[in-house]
């Protein structure tokens, strides 16, 4: 029998071995995630402080935006700190919690958004049951179950791939531990724990994406019947940014965790997973800010209170 060394840590392979590449991608990393996290807390603060957003669709926004400061938090200062300090080192079990964490906060992202595109369909199919389906015991016990399953299937999904034994390169060709890297580098015999684990999240993907669709095949249908086009107009306005950062989310998770990946890593297989990590928090605020009215009266109403004019002042 062949001795198998214990895998005690990964490396993960980064962006680049030059360290002043290295410490040019850490500063930008820096610069982006402060950003997202400044932009994702001011619409957690919008929507908690001001009382004409406490509605339904902007409690689930409200947890979007958590999730997405959680699920950037996990790998990103980790990565800052190893570029900066030109150390691309993992333990095992901080490779763990990195899969465990960053699972179930997308598969919790998920939910939510699969939540809300049912909110968009209450208040365009069925407005006047609205308030009744949508109450807040309802939408608290929508959230807590994305939550809770979330963490469920990121449990299940860490047990499965740690319980394969590790015994090739150490080497992660992501600047975060993710699955396909570690399934190459396994040397289990047997992988039916981890595609038991796959099965149950392609299952619980699909669900949530095909309860989408068919919210929006009957949002689109009640909208198109409205007879005119300014209604038309304010209703397609209310789920384009659910539909754009849910689009956005799918769209990169596929190509991150569905793709062939090759042992020596394409540039756009990372360019990808920067886009996962980054773009859904940073789109998030954006669209919800730019495109919404009532988060931008609220943020100016926040500045009016923080910065109130001064009474003795006028203006020519």
């Amino acid at each position: 029998m062949a001795n198998v060394t214990r895998v005690t840590g990964f490396i993960l392979m980064g962006f680049s071995d030059v360290p002043e590449l290295q410490t040019v991608c850490g500063l930008f990393f820096l610069v982006m995630y402060l950003a997202v996290i400044m932009s994702n807390f001011l619409i957690i603060t919008l929507i908690t402080l001001d009382l004409k957003l406490q509605t339904p669709m902007y409690f689930f926004l409200k947890n979007l935006s958590l999730l997405d400061v959680f699920l950037l938090s996990i790998p990103t200062p980790k990565f800052i700190i190893n570029s900066l300090t030109h150390n691309n080192y993992i333990s095992f079990l901080g490779c763990a919690f990195q899969i465990l964490l960053m699972t179930s906060f997308s598969a919790g992202e998920i939910f939510v958004l699969t939540a809300m595109s049912y909110d968009r369909y209450v208040a365009i199919c069925s407005p006047l049951h609205y308030e009744a389906i949508m109450s807040s015991g309802n939408c608290v016990l929508m959230v807590g179950i994305s939550w809770a399953t979330g963490v469920l299937f990121g449990a299940i999904y860490t047990a499965g791939t740690f319980s394969m034994s590790f015994c090739g390169p150490i080497v992660i060709p992501q600047f975060f531990c993710d699955i396909p890297s570690l399934l190459r580098i396994s040397c289990s015999g047997s992988l039916i724990i981890i595609y038991i684990s796959l099965g149950i999240g392609m299952c619980l993907c699909m669900s949530c994406f095909i309860c989408v669709v068919i919210s929006y095949f009957y949002i689109i249908s009640t909208v198109l019947n409205i007879p005119t086009t300014k209604g038309q107009s304010k209703a397609f306005a209310t789920c384009f940014p659910h539909l754009t950062v849910f689009s956005v989310f799918i769209a990169t998770a596929c190509f991150v965790y569905l793709k062939s990946h090759s042992d020596v890593p394409s540039i756009t297989d990372r360019l990808f997973s920067v886009l996962y990590t980054l773009l859904p928090p940073a789109l998030n605020p954006v669209i919800y800010s730019l495109r919404n009215s009532d988060v931008k009266h609220s943020l100016r109403r926040l500045q009016q209170n923080l910065c109130p004019r001064d009474p003795h002042y006028s203006t020519v």
